[in-house]
């Protein structure tokens, strides 16, 4: 009698970890995860950026919010959701690790889609932290402004992909671009790195994105892009001087 205690405790256990297998069985509901890692948002917000009707997103919302890997506050009749910590955000990087790792299919899918987000030549962390240093690089989020607002690498111009053709101009031509945005699965940074180097800039891809930069232990600024930059790469090389600096401020890439 006992042993069967023990039995049941044990699939009492299984049962609660399998309220997150219950997330993650379905794509959409990973993809949903994925952008809360990035910001928060609104349930239309959400609905939109992945392709999902209202309803649908709300469904595969609260099944998330079951699982208490989400969690919502009020704004008048609005609701925003957001990632429950930064253990949720590891979670995701952990699923895109392994997927990478023991399916071969992953690479194959990035690699058909045309900017070979899986074989882009990447900057590393450390890299890109000695290049900064040294003023030779321009750090640039292709994200949505508003996922750059919550939280970006110090320094990084804000230029979202739909508007990086447009305003070429304001990235001096002397130095290389690295671009990030949400993680190595992303396809922004990959596409934005295809569009510079068709253009004639030196330009890679970071190695990951900001949810890993951060994991990382390394310092993550929030705000808007106010002066798109032109407050020069000197500040820029002070806000990323101590790597365990929490917070530091300043923009970098833009012409002086």
């Amino acid at each position: 009698m006992e042993y069967e205690s023990k039995a049941d405790g044990r699939s009492d256990l299984y049962e609660q970890l399998a309220r997150i297998g219950k997330v993650v069985v379905h794509p959409k509901r990973i993809e949903l995860l994925d952008l809360l890692c990035q910001a928060e948002r609104s349930v239309e917000a959400l609905a939109e950026a992945a392709g999902l009707k209202l309803t649908t997103a709300s469904a595969h919302l609260q099944v998330m919010r079951q699982a208490r890997l989400v969690e919502t506050r009020r704004e008048g009749t609005r609701v925003f959701y957001r990632a429950a910590g930064e253990e949720v955000c590891r979670f995701v990087g952990a699923l895109n690790d392994l997927a990478r790792a023991r399916l071969a299919e992953v690479d194959q899918i990035l690699r058909s889609l045309g900017t070979d987000a899986a074989g882009t030549e990447r900057v590393s962390r450390d890299e890109l932290l000695a290049r900064v240093q040294a003023g030779e690089v321009v750090v640039l989020d292709v994200r949505p402004a508003e996922e750059y607002s919550a939280g970006h690498i110090p320094g990084a111009r804000s230029l979202p992909l739909e508007h990086l053709e447009a305003r070429l101009c304001e990235l001096d031509p002397d130095l290389e671009v690295v671009a990030y945005c949400r993680g190595p699965l992303c396809l922004l940074a990959p596409e934005a790195v295809s569009l510079l180097r068709g253009r004639g800039r030196r330009a890679r891809c970071l190695e990951d994105g900001l949810p890993e930069w951060r994991q990382a232990g390394l310092p993550v600024e929030e705000g808007v892009d106010t002066d798109g930059g032109s407050s020069g790469r000197n500040e820029a090389r002070s806000s990323l001087r101590d790597r365990r600096t929490p917070r530091s401020s300043p923009a970098v890439g833009g012409r002086s």
